[in-house]
């Protein structure tokens, strides 16, 4: 099977990362062992990017805030994306491009051409095959967040970093940019109730996924359980 690359985009508390992880296990119960990874992050170089991005005690400009996030991205894609892709792996990516346009674009303000300039820049015109968009409400998600485990230690001592602490209309600014670009590319955007409880989402992500896999030609993942 040829490499594939599937983003899952969505707001603070939308449930992506719940979804990658049990996606990816319906993928290894077929016989698929998926790369899955995140963004900012999934290098070294990216990880210690991430925590400067979402230290709450840090105020980067819109700017310097975008400017790390592809400087990350472009870590990743060297060094983990593309070899997974080029060895015909699944990659599961928690953000891809779709996020700097929608939290430094339309979240931000900063202009949509330079930042798609930069994206192409960061991944060399690489884009998803398929993109998962998890939608929810920014208040729903936000209380998500908020009742949250806390961590120990790091950006998220006290249960929220950096963005979490960005007012609600910022957040709904960075929504109804991820909705218009899903109404932009309908081909690579499917657009999931993520207020749903999560295997329904589940379920409405898999589907979509499994559809992307007919597309391409591939009738089947293994003959294991649901």
């Amino acid at each position: 099977m040829a490499g594939l690359l599937i983003s899952f985009e969505g707001g603070e508390g939308s449930g992506k990362s719940t979804q990658i992880a049990r996606i990816a296990a319906r993928l290894r119960r077929r016989g698929v062992e998926p790369v899955t990874t995140r963004e900012p992050g999934g290098t070294p170089l990216a990880e210690a990017v991430r925590a400067v991005l979402l230290d709450p005690g840090l105020e980067p400009s819109a700017v310097v805030e975008a400017l790390l996030v592809e400087a990350a991205r472009a870590d990743l894609v060297d060094r983990v994306v593309r070899p997974a892709l080029a060895a015909g792996r699944v990659v599961l990516c928690d953000r891809f491009v779709d996020s700097t346009l929608a939290y430094q674009g339309g979240g931000r303000g900063l202009d949509r051409a330079t930042l798609e300039a930069w994206n192409r820049a960061a991944t060399g015109g690489l884009t998803a095959d398929l993109t998962l968009l998890f939608d929810v409400d920014p208040a729903l998600g936000l209380a998500r967040r908020a009742g949250a485990e806390p961590l120990p230690s790091g950006p998220r001592a006290d249960g929220r970093n950096r963005l979490d602490r960005e007012p609600v209309d910022f957040h709904r600014r960075v929504r109804a940019c991820f909705l218009e670009l899903a109404q932009r590319e309908p081909g690579r955007f499917v657009v999931v109730d993520a207020a749903a409880e999560a295997g329904k989402v589940e379920s409405l992500a898999w589907a979509a996924i499994e559809a992307r896999l007919m597309g391409l030609g591939v009738s089947s993942l293994g003959s294991g359980s649901p």
